[in-house]
């Protein structure tokens, strides 16, 4: 998804993103237009952090942190990147018999294990999923049938038939014709099947519409994936349907108290949390009962990286890509744990009493469309810029012609050749 915005113009993200394209409009209405335009090349401009599954050694641990130690060996939602800085919450330890590359597939199995949650299956049911790539493949089925069910997977890929054929489900191959409506009619012995799981990617409605042709009377259907959804009543109405959309992979998600602040919800309250879900998919990695050997299409090392992406965003097929970290040195360690960095050409310069030598703590939005120019505009010496994850500052950095960019804001303060500190942080933190 990303890969495909990143390469989308002007006119085709705008469509792509019409709750986006509302809120500069309204923009328009308060700023005027020549400003707006310029937030919106800035925002733009900005480059995104790519993935969230990563899998690695702790480092450190912030204040507060207890169930995490230096050199843990960790799943978390990461970014693809050495090194990343993660919330305690989006964190789970993996078990000894669990090898790195297999705990790589936590974060997607959490969003399977979700999906499962919402639709509550028993010992026995027949339950369909719709759409056979990683997410659907990955834990859907494997954990479905782990639970006593009897699965159904739909898909126009034959290979991934093949797979899930492997992996123990009933299967429909769209691209031989075969009928869905059908073939859930005669497994589940003429009932209609117990629940539905929609993991795939459309555009239409037929997806949902078929979900509900397929369901027996109060069948349950969870939307996994993203689809069409004008819903027919009639298809609800008569069998007294259940519609419902899984939000990731558990409570807690979109949450900042949960996330950020590391707030985790009470046990007695909320079994299941995307914490706890981490956890659950790495126990039955552990016990044998997820297989993601046989999921894994491609293995790409970090310098190849941008070949993977490319590989995403092509028409050969993949299923899941692993990127693969270069060994660590005590040289290379060193430098990638330092938290500031210089700017390649740029040269470090004392700072004079007549000339401000400025640092940046935050480069978000505001300050890379306003202060930042502002400063450079000045003819100011622009030293240093920090952010928390330090994606925003390198930016900031390359754009504005910095000498170093850091995630550690204490060292702007300390730094005895700054004489200009400017906080452009959220306001509840600029004390």
């Amino acid at each position: 998804m990303l890969v495909d915005f990143g390469k989308a113009n002007l006119l085709d993200k705008a469509r792509q993103q019409p709750d986006k394209v509302k809120m500069v409009l309204d923009k328009v209405k308060t700023d005027g237009l020549a400003p707006t335009i310029e937030t919106v090349r800035n925002k733009l401009d900005q480059a995104l952090p790519m993935g969230y599954c990563n899998v690695g050694t702790v480092l450190d641990v912030g204040a507060g942190v207890t169930q995490f130690r230096v050199g843990d060996r960790v799943a978390s939602n990461g970014k693809h990147a050495e090194v990343v800085c993660v919330p305690e919450n989006l964190c789970m330890t993996i078990p000894e018999s669990v090898s790195d590359e297999a705990a790589a597939f936590t974060v997607l199995g959490a969003i399977a294990l979700q999906g499962i949650r919402l639709v509550n299956p028993t010992l026995g049911e027949t339950v369909v999923v719709t759409g056979l790539g990683l997410i659907g493949l990955v834990v859907t089925v494997q954990l479905l049938k782990a639970q006593g069910c009897r699965v159904i997977g739909i898909d126009l890929d034959s290979d991934k038939i093949e797979l899930a054929k492997k992996l123990g489900a009933e299967t429909v191959n769209l691209s031989l014709g075969e009928d869905p409506i059908a073939i859930a009619e005669q497994y589940s012995r003429g009932r209609g099947v117990d629940a539905v799981i929609i993991t795939a990617s459309a555009k239409n409605n037929q997806i949902v519409h078929q979900a509900a042709l397929m369901c027996r009377k109060r069948g349950r259907i969870v939307l996994v994936g993203v689809v069409g959804l004008e819903l027919s009543r009639a298809d609800f109405y008569e069998k007294e349907l259940s519609f419902q959309v899984s939000c990731s992979y558990g409570p807690g998600r979109y949450d900042p108290e949960y996330e950020e602040a590391g707030k985790d919800y009470p046990l007695a309250f909320v079994r299941w949390t995307e914490q706890r879900n981490f956890e659950a998919v790495l126990d039955m990695i552990a016990e044998g009962k997820v297989d993601t050997e046989c999921l894994v299409s491609h293995r790409f090392s970090l310098d190849k990286a941008v070949d993977a992406y490319e590989l995403v965003g092509g028409k050969e097929p993949s299923l899941g890509i692993v990127l693969q970290y270069p060994e660590v040195t005590e040289k290379s360690d060193a430098e990638l744990q330092s938290r500031t960095i210089q700017m390649a050409g740029i040269e470090r310069k004392a700072g004079k009493a007549s000339k401000a030598t400025v640092g940046f703590i935050g480069s978000g939005n505001y300050a890379t469309a306003v202060l930042i120019p502002a400063f450079k505009g000045a003819n100011a010496e622009l030293k240093s810029v920090a952010s928390s994850a330090g994606i925003s500052s390198v930016h900031a950095g390359k754009k504005f012609g910095f000498a170093e960019v850091t995630t550690d804001s204490q060292e702007i303060i300390k730094d005895e050749l700054i004489n200009t500190v400017v906080v452009t942080t959220r306001h509840n933190n600029h004390a």
